[in-house]
């Protein structure tokens, strides 16, 4: 961190990253390479991108509140779940070196990409099979991931959601925001009290996130599912690439 200019830097990226993220894309393609533009090393800058996305969770709920109504049962039953898998996530992470998935992840989520793409044949396919044990296997495994490292997660989760839960876009974002708040918020305490966190970069990048996450939402609520499914669908696939390339941030 290098002053007022990285504070306004990691603020603005906020701001997008949590629109990109809570409108069904990929926060992580925004703000984690703001934080190493920041100065940030990519392990210090990997914990403060979890813990800084906590701001996002109750933004999203505020806006979500139509798609939210109704669904406190489905959420009580699968937020535990996602909230048990991030606290696996953050405590590998502080276990094992950095970027042991590094190889693995852009093909994950390259492939949550595709399945965007192609959701509408692919519910078909589920609601002719028993596939039932798919979204408990699954959760648990992204939601490790997504408190490990992250990147990517929202639009795996979402494409998930979209297959084995609820085939409209905007409701499947609203419980794809709520499962990945509540994984990231586990993860974010277990940092805060075991390991070194930048609050200088945290800080800034929060209130970003937060003002992104209210309107994010709405884009969603507005704009066609025809529309957004590939727009987030290509936005993971340059994730995918990047992560590709350049593994270790």
């Amino acid at each position: 961190m290098n002053g007022v200019g990285d504070v306004l830097l990691l603020a603005a990226a906020g701001v997008l990253a949590g629109l990109v993220g809570t409108a069904g894309g990929i926060t992580s393609l925004i703000s984690y390479p703001a934080l190493l533009a920041a100065g940030l090393p990519a392990l210090a800058a990997n914990v403060a991108n979890i813990v800084a996305a906590v701001a996002c969770w109750p933004g999203a709920a505020l806006a979500s509140r139509p798609e939210l109504a109704g669904q406190g049962p489905w959420l009580r039953r699968w937020v535990p779940v996602a909230g048990l898998g991030g606290a696996a996530g953050s405590a590998l992470l502080m276990s094992t070196p950095p970027g042991v998935f590094a190889r693995i992840v852009p093909f994950l989520v390259a492939a949550g990409s595709l399945a965007l793409l192609v959701q509408p044949r692919l519910a078909a396919l589920r609601r002719h099979s028993d596939g039932g044990v798919l979204l408990p296997v699954a959760l648990v495994a992204l939601s490790v991931y997504s408190g490990y490292f992250g990147a990517g997660s929202g639009v795996m989760v979402l494409a998930l959601l979209l297959i084995t839960s609820e085939p409209h876009l905007p409701t499947a974002n609203a419980l794809k925001n709520m499962l990945l708040g509540a994984g990231v918020l586990v993860s974010a305490a277990a940092f805060a009290v075991f390991t070194p966190v930048a609050w200088s970069a945290v800080v800034p990048l929060s209130v970003g996130l937060f003002a992104g996450s209210t309107l994010g939402p709405l884009v969603t609520r507005r704009v066609p599912a025809r529309v957004l499914r590939p727009l987030v669908a290509l936005v993971g696939l340059v994730l995918a690439v990047t992560l590709w390339v350049q593994p270790d941030g």
